[in-house]
């Protein structure tokens, strides 16, 4: 195995290192057998690009048995909404680059996830911060060094072998200064590497969140005669009651309440929450504004520029909308009073959007996962003991600041959305994609935060999914997740949907999955409920469930 180092000299001359050391940087391994530390020291001051170990070579294991396709990759997405699955080497990433140029331009679909940062290459397949083979070639990978550094797993497809690369590009250090530049834990198989989690990433005691929200039946057009209607619905198995987008003027203009949706304002809202004894939720996107915004018209100053002295945008949504700049004292005091305005008027539990904002620009002497940290402990540090479910945000940064965070997209109302947008980027909204990632990201619930894997819809109307589909997505929401959430009014349930729901909270609370494997498009699921072993199969491409 090859390892080594790129970056800049003083002279801003790019050099590459590989192994022990040179005039300007010294590397430093240790490898016990489990954990594979590597330490940067800067003789002359540098500025760093990436560290790398190429061919890794998976340990043999015997612990899954590959069907005719051969091994399975399981590959984390770059943020919540990124799709997140296993693999077979045969299958080739999306790139929203083989879009026409023009388009994604228009569209800001590269702005979502790592496409303005990430070489995407036809050859590779590539996560972020875990990685592990089901196969003959058994391997499981988890990065420990999240904090200062994402760890980039890149498979070549037609070989299976693996580079590791540790992103700390846009870090500088002095010399005499000293750096993790890698850190992860590894095992020979998926078994194995559970037992790492377990180790390092240790279960922790979650609360279960059952819940509305305003947004997958009304989006915007919400208003308070609407969400009071929805409330008076809602039974006493309910603990959660958020309102959603919609609530505000424009994106970016949190103080300013629309008055001719909710005249009295949004507090007699949270009130009527907590007097039926649930929590009372709000959503923001706290680090972007949208062009139509005052805050974007009225403060260009306190927006990230690029390098071509604009805004940073970061998508399409809205009027479009722009990345604030985190390090500007007067950004922060403003992400502060809103939140605490929140807080203060009695919202319990805060839904914080769109947060890949916060490392989307790069900021000087950072890496992108410590702008991220940065970013994300802010929020913490504002709102104390609240309740924080991150979302649209990178996974490991969210570790030990965020209680709940959404592992998939949004979800569609017809199962996989309308058929242009399924060429489109890696996070678009997909009812089949954000089962995938429920199931597969399952393995963070409870360690890294609760799941929340966005909602189940039982309705009939403005909704084109298939009761099958309504109920599969029902199912496995209840059964993989830490939140189980709809935008339902419930009062419109027949005994049929009321059964189902019934059925589904069963599981949410008292099943626990045992088991999952896949074989071509078949996810199979073991789960035990009250001491019986029940089992399922998931068709991923219909998203129906057989059971077995």
């Amino acid at each position: 195995m090859e390892y080594g180092l790129f970056y800049k000299n003083s002279w801003g001359k790019s050099k590459r290192l590989v192994a022990g050391e040179n005039e300007d940087v010294l590397l430093t391994v240790k490898n016990d057998g489990e954990r594979r530390t590597v330490t940067l020291k800067a003789k002359k001051p540098i500025l760093l690009n990436s560290y790398y170990e190429a061919g890794y070579k998976f340990p043999a294991s015997k612990e899954y048995e590959p069907d005719k396709k051969g091994d399975l990759y399981f590959m984390n997405g770059y943020q919540s909404w990124t799709d997140s699955r296993e693999y077979y080497g045969d299958v080739q990433e999306k790139d929203v680059k083989r879009l026409p140029k023009a388009l994604v331009k228009r569209f800001s679909f590269d702005r979502y996830g790592d496409a303005t940062f990430y070489a995407y290459d036809k050859r590779v397949l590539h996560g972020y911060d875990i990685f592990y083979v089901k196969g003959a070639r058994g391997a499981f990978v988890v990065n420990l060094n999240y904090k200062n550094a994402y760890l980039i797993a890149e498979l070549i497809r037609a070989e299976g072998s693996l580079t590791l690369s540790s992103d700390l590009n846009g870090k500088f250090l002095a010399a005499g200064e000293e750096i993790v530049a890698a850190d992860y834990a590894y095992a020979k198989d998926y078994k194995s590497g559970l037992e790492l989690l377990d180790k390092y990433f240790p279960k922790k005691r979650t609360e279960k969140i059952f819940g509305y929200t305003s947004w997958y039946n009304y989006y915007q057009n919400v208003n308070e005669e609407i969400l009071l209607r929805d409330l008076a619905a809602l039974d006493e198995r309910f603990n959660l009651f958020q309102i959603d987008d919609g609530y505000e003027t424009f994106v970016g203009d949190w103080l300013c309440v629309d008055k001719n949706k909710f005249p009295r304002g949004l507090k007699p809202i949270a009130d009527a929450a907590h007097e039926k004894g649930y929590k009372a939720g709000i959503w923001f996107a706290p680090f972007v504004a949208e062009e139509k915004s005052e805050t974007f018209k009225n403060h260009p100053e306190w927006f990230k520029k690029g390098e071509d002295g604009e805004p940073v945008k970061c998508g399409s949504n809205w009027s479009g909308f722009y990345a604030l700049d985190l390090e500007n004292e007067e950004v922060k005091d403003y992400i502060r009073t809103f939140l605490t305005a929140y807080a203060d008027m009695g919202f319990d539990f805060f839904k914080l959007d769109f947060l890949y904002a916060a490392n989307l620009p790069e900021y000087s002497g950072k890496t992108r996962s410590e702008a991220a940290e940065y970013a994300y402990a802010f929020l913490r540090e504002v709102l104390k003991d609240k309740i924080i479910l991150g979302c649209g945000a990178t996974i490991f940064n969210a570790i030990d600041k965020f209680d709940y965070m959404r592992i998939g997209p949004d979800v569609s109302l017809e199962f996989d959305d309308v058929w242009f947008m399924r060429f489109m980027h890696r996070e678009r909204i997909s009812t089949k994609v954000t089962l995938q990632n429920t199931i597969y990201r399952s393995l963070f619930d409870g360690r890294f935060f609760g799941n929340d894997p966005d909602v189940f819809l039982l309705r009939d109307e403005n909704v084109k999914l298939t009761e099958k589909n309504k109920l599969a997505l029902l199912k496995i929401n209840a059964l993989f997740g830490s939140v189980l959430m709809t935008s339902d009014n419930i009062a419109s349930y027949g005994e049929e949907k009321r059964a189902a729901l019934s059925s589904a909270l069963e599981l949410f609370y008292r099943a626990k999955v045992t088991d999952y494997y896949r074989k071509d498009n078949i996810i199979t699921v073991e789960y035990d409920l009250d001491g019986e072993t029940r089992k399922f199969d998931y068709d991923t491409e219909k998203g129906e469930i057989y059971d077995r």
